[in-house]
Formats: C-alpha cells, structure tokens, sequence
C-alpha cells in the first residue's frame, strides 16, 4: 500500500466557531443570508450526490465529459509530478486526472471533511501503488498551506465552486492560489457557463425536489448544532436567476410570519411572510471575465476547454 497520512490545518473547534459566526451575521444581516458550505453535513452530502444524478443537473456530466476527453492534453500541459485538489469530497472526478498524470508523485486532496478525505484519500493510495497521498483538512477559502511535494504542481479546483463565491471573495480566494503556486505550476478551475435561463433554473429547481430537501438541510443543520427550531416545512425553495450579475440565487421563502428561535446564540429572528433568506449564490461564467479576473489574480489562462454543448469549461493557467 502506498502511503496515506492527514494533516489538519483547520483547528478542531474552528468549524462550530464559524458556523456560530455565520449564522450570526446572515439572520441579523439584511437581507438575509447564509454560506452555502453549511449545506454539507453527511445528509447534504448524500443529497447533493443524487442531485449531480439528475436529469436537469447537468454541470457534473458536462465536467466529466470534457475531463474524460481532454485529461491527456491537461497532463501534457502541466506536466505534473503533484496534483493538488481544493475540496476534494469524493474524488470521483480525479480519477481521469490521476490515470492521465503519468509522472504522478503526490495527491493532495484537500478539504474540511476529515471523513471525506478517509475514505476517497485512503480509497485512492490502496488502488494507487507509488503514489504519495497527503490529505489536508483545510478551508481552501483561507490561505493555502501546501506541504512540501514535487514540482511543478497542478491545482484542481473542479465542480464550477468558484462560482459560490462573490465577486470579491473569488478575487480574494485566486490571490491567494496564485501565492501558493510557484513558477510552472498550473491551475485548472471548472466554470459553469452562462446559458438559457429555463435551463438553469431547472437545475436549480429540479421536479423531484431534491435540491429544495439540499436547500433546506441547512435549516436542519443550524436545528441540530445551534438548537434552533426552524420548521422546515414553513419555508419554500426559491432559484431565481439574476441577469445583471449572471448568477443563480437559492433562496428560502417563509410561507408565513414567523418566529425562530436559535438558543444557543440566544436569538430570536422574526421573518415575514414572504420574506426570503438567500442561502447560494451560483456565478455563470464567460471565457473573457475568467480570463480577465485569472490575469487579475496573476494567472495567465492558457487553454479552454468545454464540453460539445458548450455547457461548461476547464481552464488551464500558468503563473505570471
């Protein structure tokens, strides 16, 4: 078996610490809101698994597909003796990378479950002889420590997340990706891309109503780790897409005037009827502004990729 270890960056306490925080901020801010990374407890996980599965959801077959046609050209370009992976889950799609990576040293999966990063990290060092995997339990939103592996690296930011993301916060979270690159190593960022809004939305709001039960699991998430008492029930799924910024919005919508108590922040939040509490915000991207924020960051986009529909796109880039 080759090797497999875990470093945790993130402090154990950190994540009750910043759900508290959060929670805190988005109910008493206005209007309201919440961090879309509260979605994924094991149950949100699981929903958001079958949600890449159905037939409206189209991001996660598209990436795939452009990964399964192009991951040859993205080895060849990068030349990679490392491949590092921000939020990493269930490194389903890393595999096209990992078998295309020849030169392969080190995998460095990269994210805040430590559960996650057990069972696909140690999952691939068992299928993997050779191949160092060095799991970091860490927020890849704050500043990248990556531990000491061959270069050149290549960066795998895949799933289009950035597109969580607000504009700032994506100019912050590049900066800092670029810090952590040296020279030749390579970054490639999944973007979903900005196409016809029935069709977005009805990935959003699929028939089935599993992304309105994964909406919604942050309610029961704040239930369980702040005792509060949210009746899930009372709030309607809301995706709305907005044409001026190129972005799906989730939102929760309170069916009636309500109260909900969060005990142990020792608050009451009042909602109208109607009122609706913003919980992801979806970017939709165009070749030209990635282009434009990567050189931003100091990243220089040197190929695009998308898939035959033009749905999504991989793209690579170099360190200025």
């Amino acid at each position: 078996m080759s090797p497999f270890r875990i470093t945790r960056i993130l402090p154990e306490d950190a994540t009750d610490a910043a759900l508290r925080a959060d929670v805190l901020a988005g109910l008493t801010g206005s209007p309201r809101t919440l961090p879309p990374k509260w979605f994924y407890d094991a149950r949100g996980s699981e929903l958001f698994e079958e949600i890449t599965a159905l037939p409206e959801y189209y991001p996660t077959r598209a990436e795939r597909e452009i990964l399964a046609a192009r991951s040859g050209e993205i080895a060849a370009a990068s030349g990679a003796r490392t491949l590092v992976e921000l939020g990493s889950g269930s490194s389903e799609k890393t595999r096209y990378l990992l078998d295309a990576l020849t030169g392969l040293g080190a995998y460095v999966p990269v994210d805040v479950s430590e559960s996650a990063l057990e069972g696909a990290g140690r999952a691939i060092a068992t299928e993997r002889p050779g191949l160092e995997v060095h799991a970091l339990i860490a927020d890849f939103t704050a500043a990248l420590e990556l531990p000491d592996t061959p270069g050149p690296r290549l960066l795998a930011f895949l799933g289009g997340t950035v597109g969580n993301l607000l504009p700032a916060e994506r100019s912050a979270f590049l900066t800092s990706v670029r810090a952590a690159l040296a020279p030749g190593d390579t970054l490639l960022l999944g973007t979903d891309l900005v196409k016809d809004e029935a069709v977005l939305v009805r990935a959003y709001d699929d028939a089935a109503g599993v992304t309105a039960a994964f909406d919604k699991n942050v309610l029961a998430v704040i239930n369980r780790e702040l005792d509060a008492d949210f009746d899930l029930a009372a709030f309607d799924h809301v995706a709305r897409w907005d044409p001026d910024r190129e972005w799906i919005e989730m939102r929760l919508r309170s069916r009636t005037a309500q109260t909900v108590k969060v005990q142990s922040l020792d608050l009451a939040v009042d909602f109208a009827a109607g009122e609706e509490l913003r919980t992801e915000v979806s970017a939709k991207f165009r070749e030209p502004g990635v282009r434009a924020e990567l050189a931003a960051a100091g990243l220089d986009l040197v190929h695009w990729w998308t898939d035959p529909q033009g749905r999504f796109a991989l793209s690579l880039s170099t360190v200025r």
